[in-house]
């Protein structure tokens, strides 16, 4: 299981949601951990409101790193013709629940990595290609490449995902504490070298960078007190134990420390180095 897959994971244990993603938390929706539900809500209904409305006619949707299906379930319930992809073997396993739930709906589920889809049984097929912040994870060269090839003419790619701004590794503070994402002039340039026209960019890292706030409390308040009763344990009953711990993975302990509990995963430091964007590419002609 990869980090993605265990932060799912995780979050749906702790937390009682079905996403990963950061939410839309505008102004009227009051910033604590209970409103998760209704900012990850609030995500899936502009997600889906960029797309095309089933009520003109079928809408054929490829939800691509779909995580555990929720957005597919949500997809499925409206009306979509949609089908999943996620190379991970747990997450398929909450996917396939998620189409269960629509046994009257055909919806194909693809246990792959994007890159390794069946091209030729899918060529032209798409309406829509979904990515919701799992564009980050594929390369942009096989990308463009591979969605003209499933994509029926004149479809869509929507993309909701963070990218690199110009200040990544600029040394500052924070810098590497969020990893992920391309670099969004390097996605710019992507494009304009594809055969896609970028016809909707909307940059929502404000209403999500909010979403940190909650993060860091969490981190600083909840799980670093627990961190630091834990190795106090360790170092006063397992000495041993806790030494070897430490001197086997201390680069990765430092790395963890700096990244999660040294105060860099916040909202300033997350619009610093990252941007959030909601883009819809159409297929030219």
């Amino acid at each position: 299981m990869g980090s993605r897959e265990l932060g799912l994971v995780l979050t749906q244990q702790i937390l009682g949601v079905d996403d990963l993603h950061y939410g839309l938390w505008d102004d009227d929706l009051e910033l604590k951990l209970s409103n998760i539900g209704i900012a990850q809500q609030r995500y899936t209904d502009f997600l889906i409101a960029a797309m095309p409305s089933p009520q003109s006619g079928p809408v054929k949707v490829l939800d691509i790193g779909c995580g555990t299906g929720h957005i597919l379930g949500q997809l499925l319930s409206r009306g979509y013709q949609a089908d999943g992809l996620v190379p991970s073997a747990s997450l398929a396993k909450l996917v396939r629940k998620q189409q269960a739930k629509y046994p009257e709906i055909s919806s194909r589920f693809f246990e792959y990595r994007f890159e390794d889809l069946p091209i030729g049984e899918l060529s032209h097929q798409y309406d829509v290609c979904l990515f919701s912040e799992s564009f980050q994870y594929i390369s942009m060269e096989a990308s463009f490449e591979l969605l003209q090839k499933i994509l029926k003419p004149g479809g869509i790619v929507v993309i909701c995902d963070f990218f690199k701004t110009e200040h990544h590794g600029d040394g500052g503070p924070g810098d590497g504490s969020f990893g992920g994402g391309h670099a969004m002039a390097d996605f710019y340039r992507k494009v304009k070298e594809s055969k896609f026209e970028l016809i909707r960019d909307e940059d929502i890292t404000k209403r999500v960078s909010r979403n940190l706030q909650l993060v860091n409390n969490l981190l600083q308040n909840t799980i670093k007190p627990i961190g630091l009763t834990l190795d106090r344990y360790l170092r006063d009953n397992y000495p041993k134990i806790s030494w070897i711990i430490k001197k086997l993975f201390r680069k990765k302990l430092d790395r963890l420390n700096y990244k999660y509990f040294e105060g860099h995963r916040n909202k300033e430091t997350f619009e610093r180095y990252k941007t959030y964007h909601l883009m819809v590419c159409k297929l030219k002609p």
